[in-house]
């Protein structure tokens, strides 16, 4: 009897390895925080087909939107810690806790890989009645409310960008028009239904060089190559050194608790992907910078990022809670 038991155990775990050794034996589901058209999108879309390459599998990839990405995040978060859901995201939910969008953030997740980072941007549209940073702050002083800018709700790009300009300039009188990602809002810049956009350079660099939209200032502390006769922001206010530089990020995660073999897999597989030639060539043709960084690396990454957003977005009086209630520390 011990020896149909001990053969059975022995059998069963022979099975699971395999079954682990396997992964994938069905379709991935990646679930993209965002809309299509936009930075994290395309993104996705560009490293994804590098990885199934080395995964020998199939990963489909499904946009899900709604409330600055959390939808999206508990959808993955809520699913079988097993590889077969992840979440291909921004930077967006390590600020959910503070902006009382949700109780989950990367905290939640294991990250297989931040690929990149962006440069933020402020574009205008091309009529609009300013050429350059200054003029647009001035302008703005002069006619309050008149200017419109987009926005893809707290704790987005934009409102990391507009809470520092506030803290920068003092407190602007603009209207906020919201937009369901920066795709849609680019494409409203464009049309004339919004003035200006903080958006990430990969997005809206085509349109720049098409001459849909105009650059005011690059949000850094220096010229970017990809655009090296746009102005840069710290030329016209040298208070923004306090906080940049900064940028959104790009990532793929899984559910904590997803196997230790299933996750080694998507680290390589996405390690892999990224360094890919044609990738690397569209993320350097977007003015994106690559990262390609997993565990410990990421981990530290993802915190630092948090202490120093969430504490810009408190100290503007953005939040609706205080970092210190959920223990992110003051850079």
């Amino acid at each position: 009897m011990k020896r149909m038991i001990v053969g059975a155990l022995s059998a069963f775990a022979l099975t699971a390895t395999a079954a682990i050794a396997e992964y994938p034996e069905k379709e991935i589901q990646g679930i993209i925080q965002w809309g299509a058209g936009g930075s994290t999108d395309t993104v996705m879309r560009s490293v994804t087909p590098h990885a199934e390459e080395a995964l020998g599998g199939t990963v489909v990839m499904q946009n899900m939107t709604g409330a600055v990405g959390a939808i999206a995040l508990n959808h993955v978060a809520g699913s079988e810690a097993d590889g077969y859901t992840i979440l291909m995201g921004a930077e967006n939910p390590m600020l959910y806790k503070i902006m009382g969008l949700g109780d989950k953030d990367y905290g939640e997740f294991t990250p297989i890989s931040i690929l990149a980072r962006g440069t933020p941007v402020l574009v205008a549209h091309p009529d609009a009645p300013f050429n350059d940073y200054a003029g647009m702050i001035a302008y703005v002083k002069e006619n309050p409310g008149e200017v419109r800018f987009g926005s893809t709700g707290p704790g987005g790009l934009p409102s990391v960008i507009t809470a520092m300009i506030n803290a920068v300039e003092g407190e602007l009188d603009v209207t906020a028009v919201p937009y369901d990602g920066d795709g849609p809002a680019l494409t409203g810049l464009q049309g004339g239904a919004i003035d200006v956009m903080p958006a990430v350079l990969g997005a809206s660099i085509e349109g720049i060089r098409a001459g849909n939209m105009k650059v005011l200032a690059i949000m850094d502390t220096a010229a970017n190559d990809k655009l090296p006769d746009a102005p840069f922001v710290t030329q016209f206010n040298e208070g923004y050194n306090t906080y940049l530089p900064w940028g959104p990020f790009f990532g793929v995660f899984t559910p904590k608790g997803t196997p230790d073999d299933v996750v080694a897999k998507l680290v390589d597989a996405y390690s892999t992907a990224a360094q890919n030639p044609d990738f690397v060539q569209l993320m350097d043709d977007r003015g994106f910078t690559l990262m390609g960084i997993g565990g410990d690396e990421a981990d530290a990454f993802l915190t630092k990022w948090q202490q120093g957003t969430a504490w810009l977005l408190q100290d503007a009086g953005l939040t609706k809670a205080s970092p210190e209630e959920f223990g992110i520390a003051r850079p």
